[in-house]
């Protein structure tokens, strides 16, 4: 049995203790992986000719976090995506201590790399996204449709009861967003707000004339899990009422394979065209101590799955 098919739609992690994790598939043949590491101290990246061959392909950190200032503390959720020429990577990171006494008070930043292999290219810091709104914000994401490039993320609305929100703008820039953010959804179901009131963690999958955007709700324990909301691809991808959303999570726990909170997820193809689910999970329930701080939340790949009506079916986690 090949790597692939040991990896793919099992509940063995393709990649330990990667959090968050996002896979790029280029047009250089490359797939390209990041996610949170532990400690969240920088941005790692890692490539391969195939998905499986990202487990052993060598990481590189392409870039630090400084000792102190606004982006020194807890590195979150970098994407990395090729847009309009360059790579860009985007990710949460915190201010020190000595700014903020609580370490809970992400902006979003980029890093950009001109070269063509951006593991062994040069990186350069871009600063911070500013969205209009200055509070909590991360998770990142960006997609281009109708030759509009547009960004989704995460961020605490002023005046809406929660953690965060997901929000949408076109971009001016790779950097710079045009326009006033847009609410897409806030947490509102039972199941999106156990411990957290948390929309976060946004991913789009452009198929059968739909967009969709999964993200995560609830605390990042075992009650984590799936959503997702959906347009047609022919809609005003800015206004609200263009997207429905499922009331119930489109992919949760399941106990029997000892896979928890299966979530924080992202969307490649395989080497055969075939739409990916890549998303973390823990295999335990009894974490010690803060569990911001525990690395044990792994990588995994799942293939997804198509109804007759053009939806997208992601099953269980850890099972084909």
């Amino acid at each position: 049995m090949s790597t692939q098919a040991a990896k793919m739609n099992t509940n063995e992690p393709l990649i330990p203790q990667r959090a968050d994790p996002h896979i790029f598939k280029h047009t250089d043949g490359y797939f390209y992986f990041t996610g949170s590491i532990p400690m969240y101290g920088g941005i790692e990246l890692r490539r391969a000719t195939t998905i499986e061959g990202l487990a052993n392909a060598e990481p590189e950190i392409v870039w630090t976090k400084p000792e102190t200032g606004q982006y020194s503390e807890l590195i979150w959720a970098p994407e990395i995506h090729f847009n309009q020429r360059a790579w860009y990577v985007y990710f949460a990171a915190a201010p020190s201590r000595e700014i903020k006494d609580d370490l809970f008070q992400h902006r979003m930043y980029a890093i950009k790399c001109s070269d063509d292999n951006p593991v062994d290219g040069e990186w350069e810091f871009c600063g911070q996204i500013d969205t209009g709104i200055d509070t909590f914000c991360l998770d990142a994401t960006t997609f281009t449709h109708n030759d509009v490039l547009y960004y989704v993320w995460a961020q605490k609305g002023p005046g809406i009861k929660g953690n965060s929100n997901l929000y949408i703008a076109p971009m001016k820039t790779p950097v710079e967003i045009k326009g006033e953010p847009v609410m897409l959804t806030k947490p509102e179901f039972d199941w999106e707000t156990i411990g957290f009131w948390v929309n976060e963690g946004p991913s789009v999958l452009k198929k059968n004339g739909k967009i969709f955007i999964t993200y995560s709700g609830s605390a990042t324990d075992e009650n984590y899990a799936m959503g997702m909301i959906w347009a047609d691809q022919k809609s005003d991808l800015l206004n609200p009422a263009s997207w429905t959303k499922s009331q119930i999570p489109v992919f949760q726990t399941d106990p029997t394979v000892k896979m928890f909170g299966p979530d924080h997820n992202s969307f490649t193809k395989d080497e055969n065209n075939n739409d990916v689910l890549v998303y973390h999970s823990r295999t335990y329930t009894e974490i010690e101590g803060d569990p911001l701080w525990n690395p044990d939340r792994h990588a995994y790949v799942k293939q997804v799955k198509w109804d007759v009506h053009g939806m997208p079916i992601f099953g269980k986690p850890g099972q084909p």
